[in-house]
């Protein structure tokens, strides 16, 4: 069978799920990989693969394996030394080696947003004990946040308002880190009035903009997210100023084609540059329903080099998680009906997680309302009403 292109997917979770079909609408082969076999995106792929992102050597046996046009990480834990080596030997990565290898460590994005582009971040400090964490709350004051400089979704960040909370924090880091480097960046906490993702998409005739998406965090990872997020003119002006500073500076040796997650905290008309992810975004998630393309649309068309026209325009919609609460690999579903019960303007997608695990996302609800506030309300009740089932 002919197809558009092959890709190969690194990291093959709900994220990638939801990019594996939108690739194949457009006609791609996708292999999906990840280190545990049917993961969500393998389920939905071509084919698969099945081993650690971390080993090198089986990352280079699968890319020579199967010769894809295109190489996608969905993780940050990847052997990103050989994607930089794949790279110069001609394979292309989705969005560039560099911009892989310098997300997939907190430090070295960070680093490169405050220190060579100028952008404005929290003070912060890098530790790799627990006295350097200790000398980095110095300099940030408390309350600090303290989180693994790789780790993914939140795992492993903490909010510390004195110095008494800091030895418990630097393990949470370290026992909750991705890779094999126990350290953790210490920062200020900012004050800020709300944090937005913006996803910026740059493809072959130049950067567009899904409007900004409002989101709440606990434990470190998303819980909801609302789109359109109310912003000031000028504030979502900055904020698409140092988007495009920030994403074009990844480009590196590759084509630097795809959809970025710029993350910002928001204080009146002040943006400070947080994270970026250069690949879909778990709160876009909101985008499956908010917008006409979604962010795994706009992720596909961009790294195919299929057109897209201007930004993105976005109804009023919410996206709120459905959490499994244990540890079990025999479970279904309950409440699926209910929640759908509640008009045509719900939605629910399963992710298809083969196990659970406490705080696991397993599945989101999506839902349209008048405004942001109604649609984040019916999202929220959709989601109350689906119940993990356990059978054991």
């Amino acid at each position: 069978m002919a197809h558009i292109a092959t890709i190969l997917l690194l990291g093959s979770g709900e994220l990638g799920r939801e990019f594996v079909i939108s690739a194949k609408r457009l006609g791609a082969r996708v292999i999906a990989c990840d280190a545990y076999d049917d993961a969500p995106a393998m389920q939905m792929a071509d084919k698969r693969e099945v081993f650690s992102m971390l080993d090198g050597d089986a990352l280079r046996a699968a890319v020579l394996k199967h010769q894809p046009d295109y190489i996608v990480p969905e993780v940050e834990a990847i052997r990103t030394e050989v994607l930089a080596e794949l790279e110069a030997d001609g394979f292309n990565i989705v969005p560039s080696a560099r911009a892989t290898q310098l997300t997939m460590n907190r430090d070295a994005i960070r680093d490169l947003a405050a220190k060579e582009l100028g952008l404005v971040t929290s003070r912060y400090r890098y530790a790799e004990s627990l006295d350097e964490v200790r000398d980095g709350a110095k300099h940030t004051g408390f309350p600090c946040v303290i989180k693994p400089v790789m780790s993914s979704s939140g795992k492993g960040q903490s909010k510390v308002e004195d110095a008494g909370g800091l030895e418990a924090a630097w393990n949470y880091a370290v026992d909750n880190m991705r890779g094999d480097r126990a350290r953790v960046i210490v920062e200020e906490f900012i004050a800020f009035n709300y944090e937005i993702t913006l996803l910026t998409v740059r493809h072959k005739n130049g950067i567009n903009f899904c409007p900004p998406i409002g989101h709440r965090q606990e434990r470190g990872d998303y819980r909801e997210s609302w789109q359109p997020a109310a912003m000031s003119a000028g504030a979502l002006s900055k904020a698409k100023d140092m988007a495009t500073t920030v994403v074009e500076a990844l480009q590196g040796g590759g084509r630097g084609w795809g959809l970025y997650g710029v993350e910002f905290f928001v204080r009146g008309d002040d943006v400070i540059f947080s994270e970026l992810s250069p690949r879909p975004h778990d709160t876009g998630m909101v985008t499956l329903t908010s917008q006409d393309l979604s962010e795994f649309d706009l992720h596909a068309r961009a790294i195919l080099g299929l057109p897209l026209f201007g930004d993105e325009q976005a109804i009023p919609a919410a996206s709120a998680v459905i959490l499994a609460d244990r540890d079990g690999d025999d479970f279904g579903f309950e409440g699926v009906s209910d929640a759908l019960g509640l008009g045509p303007n719900v939605d629910v997608r399963i992710f298809g997680k083969p196990v659970t695990r406490p705080y696991r996302r397993m599945g989101v609800t999506l839902a349209i309302g008048e405004d942001t506030d109604d649609a984040r309300d019916l999202a929220a009740e959709a989601a109350s009403k689906v119940r993990i089932a356990y059978r054991d």
